[in-house]
């Protein structure tokens, strides 16, 4: 694997006056189930298909997923039901509609903002598609404004809480008077292969559940709000104070979707482990050290809960301590990989459940199909 030699950027410096999270809610369909009753389905549903010794594979690694209990988009009976992709991308636009409502209305309630105050919505999702847009239908579901500038962002799978988390700070870089929202919405089951007995799809059958979350980002000039939850009652405001992007080349074949007529099918390589065990720290340091940072002066790390070998493997590049996973290894038992979603879910719970003391600098990290990381420097 080949990587291309870049010549150094200036060091650029930290933002002087930070763009800060004003509020951040999640929302998770009301289908909660154990690990082993969707292990039971999925059996069920692959019926006479499967030999002993593969139906024994699926268990072993639903079990070794680190996943207790998943939240699906509809009730278990429902999946065995559809007659092609078509219908299931359907059951998306619908249901990707009312979980983004729920979580981006209350994300603007935590802000303490009206609806009509937000100025940008970056929607990101991989595991639907809809034309109009997903924002389109929350503007009129939701009475946004409708001089909105509106960003859809598919394809970037599970990099994309923090990327548009990125990009929407870098709007609000640009209009430092305005208010952006990034919205996730993943429902991930509906994705469902039932034609792929492969055991990457036994992984990903263990892996992914459903749900979706919103980050209210604020300008520099916009004043702190004192509406419910917000700062009035103590909630903290993390800054962003700077971002970058990085891209691996020639690694497309590392995680994705195979798209066909049957849907997204799932691209996960056994390679990934060892590309981040590889590049990961590297990306990392060179990210600190043009804000002249290293990783001992990072005290809070936000990591997106991608699994048991990514995490595994993010810890060991990064010699992180295992209280600096925790927060991630916490969501990925409570609620699956949420693909986007989940970086996001796990900032709103260190937030709310356990923030770092002020003036805490701290590192938001994702990665995805590309093969890509998003980096975010945080101040708490």
């Amino acid at each position: 694997m080949n990587f291309v030699a870049l010549k150094p950027r200036p060091s650029p410096t930290l933002h002087a006056r930070p763009m800060r999270i004003a509020g951040m809610a999640s929302a998770l369909p009301p289908h909660r189930y154990p690990q082993a009753a969707i292990t039971q389905a999925v059996k069920r549903l692959w019926g006479g298909r499967l030999e002993r010794p593969e139906l024994q594979l699926l268990e072993r690694l639903h079990a070794r997923t680190g996943v207790e209990h998943r939240h699906l988009a509809l009730p278990l009976e429902r999946y065995g039901e559809f007659k092609s992709w078509g219908e299931m991308n359907q059951a998306w636009i619908e249901a990707a509609q009312e979980l983004g409502a729920e979580a981006l209305g209350q994300a603007l309630t935590n802000a303490g903002l009206r609806r009509d105050e937000l100025d940008a919505l970056f929607v990101v999702s991989i595991t639907g598609l809809a034309s109009p847009s997903l924002d389109a239908r929350l503007i009129n579901r939701m009475g946004l404004r409708p001089d909105i500038r509106r960003t859809p962002i598919f394809g970037v799978g599970c990099v994309g809480g923090a990327l548009g988390l990125s990009r929407a700070a870098d709007h609000t870089l640009a209009y430092p008077g305005q208010i952006a929202a990034i919205l996730s919405v993943e429902l991930c089951s509906l994705t469902l292969q039932r034609g792929d007995v492969s055991t990457t799809n036994f992984v990903a059958t263990g892996l992914f559940g459903d749900g979706a979350a919103a980050a209210i980002v604020a300008g520099p000039d916009v004043a702190r709000g004192a509406g419910p939850g917000h700062a009035a009652s103590g909630v903290r405001e993390p800054q962003i104070l700077a971002s970058s992007s990085v891209f691996f080349p020639e690694t497309e074949h590392i995680m994705g979707w195979d798209i066909s007529g049957d849907g997204f099918k799932i691209v996960l390589s056994p390679q990934l482990p060892a590309l981040i065990r590889s590049r990961l720290a590297h990306d990392v340091d060179a990210f600190l050290a043009r804000h002249g940072l290293a990783r001992a002066d990072i005290g809070s790390w936000v990591i997106h809960s991608g699994g048991p070998k990514v995490l595994d493997a993010v810890q060991a590049t990064l010699g992180l301590a295992d209280r600096d996973l925790a927060p991630s290894w916490d969501s990925l038992r409570r609620v699956g990989n949420l693909s986007s979603t989940s970086v996001l879910m796990v900032l709103e719970n260190v937030i709310a459940d356990d923030p770092p003391a002020p003036g805490t600098l701290g590192v938001l990290l994702a990665m995805g199909p590309g093969f890509c990381a998003e980096l975010i420097l945080l101040r708490w």
